[in-house]
């Protein structure tokens, strides 16, 4: 398992013997990983006896319902009041798969003026001086993948079950990209072995995950593809956006769009493949690249006030489609 940092465990041991009320965050927009580490981490802590909350700060999608404990989540979109209350009693709060308490929305503020302890999991570049203790690997394919190393770390390895697994399971095989990305390494595979040893079974939760569909999002889905997706040979870069209206036209709710990013990687010669799509007043932009000699984090921070891994990050654009487009193409022969 992951080797973590003894003195930080001991910290956290010390911590977790005098904490009363612990709550999990994750970063808003959220996806497999962040809810099924928040989700694993919830029934841990639940076994050891500990009163946790789950808080938000917006819902999960509706292709992650199926997974037991979800519904204790607390969203500060409709659940304002709670959120805030749970966060100001905490004496303990798990900040999970973000490096910076702004990539928690609204709940930044909250979080930062809380005075419980605040422990980081994350694998993101440059975590902040935000939290009391950091547990980061940027090599690590996933959150998930390190809760179940710092559930080790505890000692504790022997109280993973079904429901802890199944969360956790659902956080590596998202954010590995179904364990094809670079950072799947053979600790992954045991780290998957530990959990099919407690009771998960991989092709239950691949297809509650990937098989679950509505008409609408396999209609918009092929829209994407066949009207909205552009190839530009010379920099072996795929191109998709989806403006409001489009969104609407096809009655798109949270979680059509993922993963949608990645189908433009599949397709031969491209090595770059960007997902633009217009919400809350911004556009919002995923950027995915093959290989370690080819990274969209640079492109990502230097241009689109965003960032992330070297072949998976995020951005935004605040102005038109169409001016979000031509900066893309504008700047693309940087990182050929």
């Amino acid at each position: 398992m992951q080797t973590f940092n003894e003195q930080a465990i001991a910290q956290v041991k010390k911590v977790l013997s005098t904490s009363k009320k612990i709550v999990i965050v994750a970063h808003r927009s959220p996806d497999g990983d962040s809810i099924g580490s928040s989700i694993g981490l919830y029934h841990y802590l639940q076994k050891k006896g500990f009163e946790v909350n789950v808080c938000h700060p917006d819902p999960a999608p509706y292709f992650l319902e199926w997974m037991t404990g979800i519904d204790e989540i607390k969203n500060a979109e409709e659940h304002t009041d709670i959120v805030k209350s749970q966060i100001q009693k905490a004496d303990l709060i798990f900040c999970l798969d973000f490096n910076t308490m702004s990539r928690t929305g609204k709940l930044a503020d909250d979080l930062i003026n809380a005075n419980a302890t605040k422990i980081v999991i994350d694998h993101h570049l440059d975590p902040s001086d935000e939290f009391d203790i950091v547990f980061s690997e940027t090599t690590s394919c996933s959150t998930a993948q390190l809760i179940v190393d710092f559930i080790d770390a505890l000692g504790d390895i022997e109280l993973l079950d079904k429901n802890i697994g199944e969360a956790l399971y659902t956080g590596i095989m998202t954010d590995s990209g179904s364990f094809r990305f670079p950072s799947v390494t053979a600790h992954t595979h045991e780290v998957i072995a530990t959990l099919m040893k407690g009771g998960v079974q991989p092709y239950k939760v691949h297809e509650a995950v990937f098989d679950t569909n509505t008409f609408d999002k396999l209609r918009l889905r092929s829209y994407a593809i066949n009207e909205k997706m552009e190839i530009i040979d010379e920099h072996k870069t795929a191109i998709t956006w989806l403006n409001k209206a489009e969104l609407e036209r096809f009655n798109y709710v949270k979680g059509d769009t993922e993963g949608l990013v990645n189908v433009g990687l599949s397709i031969i010669g491209v090595r770059k493949s960007i997902f633009l799509m217009e919400g809350d007043g911004i556009i919002k932009i995923s950027f995915r690249s093959k290989g370690e000699d080819n990274p969209v984090n640079v492109m990502a921070n230097t241009y689109f006030h965003g960032g992330g891994h070297a072949n998976a990050s995020g951005g935004k654009w605040e102005g038109s489609m169409d001016e979000a487009i031509a900066k893309i193409k504008s700047v693309l022969p940087e990182f050929d």
